[in-house]
């Protein structure tokens, strides 16, 4: 049987894995880290019935935002989702649930259901609408809310470099929610921009070891999109 986990193409890396009411985490913190080319074979696949795990619900018209576009989303949690104009009508319409998170919250329970924690309090939320409906205990004098860790059917994750076996790097602020992701699913696939040879890392510098990562594609250089750039005049040479 062979082990190769690297696929030619995003759609060969998805191949027989995607499935109408799955649960899926995706990477990402709005535009950045995304993981784009397994997302959009997603879209062309046309499942529907999705609950999706994310920090938010991408833009519109990038990344998760098209799948909202699609209408394959049924539930969407998250801890932001204040760039996609078309999740924001859906949900005032009722047509996508919504199980808002603090952010830091959203990660512990996503590292939580890697780690095979299956539940933890934290004071994050305790007394508020997020408490609602949960467990709560004290603990040292302050009231604490009990969340569940999080797991998924499918993680897709994004990464600076990998190797043939899985390992991986991330650059800057695109690791995000890339590494506790690739932890916390039955099934991980990344997309790399760069596939090198087993060897090629210092072990110490892997954050994602491949025992996490069962299938993974070279996607190349890829268009890193902005949120938002808000830019000032500058004041004529003469003027400063």
């Amino acid at each position: 049987m062979s082990l190769n986990k690297v696929h030619s193409m995003p759609e060969a890396a998805l191949a027989g894995v995607l499935r109408d009411d799955m649960t899926i985490m995706s990477g990402g913190f709005g535009v950045c880290g995304i993981p784009a080319a397994l997302i959009d074979v997603i879209l062309d696949s046309g499942i529907r019935g999705l609950t999706l795990i994310s920090n938010n619900p991408g833009a519109d018209g990038h990344g998760l935002g098209k799948l909202f576009k699609n209408r394959q989303v049924r539930k969407l949690i998250c801890s932001y989702a204040g760039d996609n104009a078309l999740f924001a009508q859906q949900f005032m319409a009722g047509e996508v649930e919504v199980e808002f998170n603090p952010q830091g919250t959203l990660a512990e329970r996503i590292r939580a259901g890697g780690a095979g924690i299956p539940a933890f309090y934290t004071r994050t939320g305790a007394g508020t609408v997020i408490a609602e409906g949960k467990p709560t205990a004290d603990f040292d004098g302050h009231p604490h809310v009990m969340e569940r860790g999080l797991r998924a059917d499918l993680a897709l994750v994004h990464a600076w470099m990998g190797d043939t076996e899985g390992n991986l790097l991330y650059r800057m602020t695109a690791r995000n929610f890339n590494p506790p992701m690739a932890t916390a699913a039955e099934v991980t696939v990344a997309e790399v921009e760069t596939l090198v040879p087993v060897g090629s890392f210092d072990p110490d510098h892997i954050v994602t070891p491949g025992i996490f990562v069962d299938r993974l594609v070279a996607v190349g250089a890829i268009n890193k999109h902005i949120e938002q750039r808000t830019v000032r005049p500058r004041p004529l040479a003469a003027e400063a």
